[in-house]
């Protein structure tokens, strides 16, 4: 079995170093977004037992006026990459068209969409409970030209 040299030594120990370093400044001033060196705080954190739960979901309206379903079996696109840029369709309505397209790409024969939007479905809770009541919020929405 050979040994390490002083130099291979120094290079584990420096990269070790540099890695226990980030990971502590992650977990410092760090955000999911930073895995795996970030704080991961969607499993540290809960909400308050009355909190009400959301229920984030991408929905779209057809020229007929019907609401259709834009998840991913309609889509291609999960439901986690929507809430993940979610800000950034708050900021920038114009970019929810992109999944008007990706709609029309997977279903060519289907009534075009005309508005499509993000909705949060807020689900009551009381001590920690569901209570069967719910309020839906548009956060952001888009309109096609007509």
């Amino acid at each position: 079995m050979e040994t390490l040299t002083r130099r291979g030594r120094a290079v584990r120990l420096g990269a070790s170093a540099l890695g226990l370093a980030v990971l502590l400044a992650g977990t410092a001033w760090g955000s999911d977004d930073h895995f795996p060196f970030g704080p991961f705080r969607m499993y540290s954190t809960s909400d308050p037992p009355d909190a009400p739960a959301p229920d984030t979901r991408i929905e779209g309206v057809d020229r007929t006026g019907a609401v259709v379903d834009l998840g991913q079996a309609a889509t291609g696109l999960r439901r986690a990459e929507i809430e993940g840029q979610q800000s950034r369709y708050v900021a920038e309505p114009d970019r929810l068209r992109q999944v008007a397209d990706a709609y029309a790409e997977r279903h060519p024969d289907a009534a075009g969409l005309v508005e499509v939007r993000i909705v949060i479905r807020w689900y009551g809770i009381e001590g920690g409970r569901p209570t069967g009541r719910w309020a839906d919020e548009t956060v952001v929405s888009w309109q096609a030209d007509r």
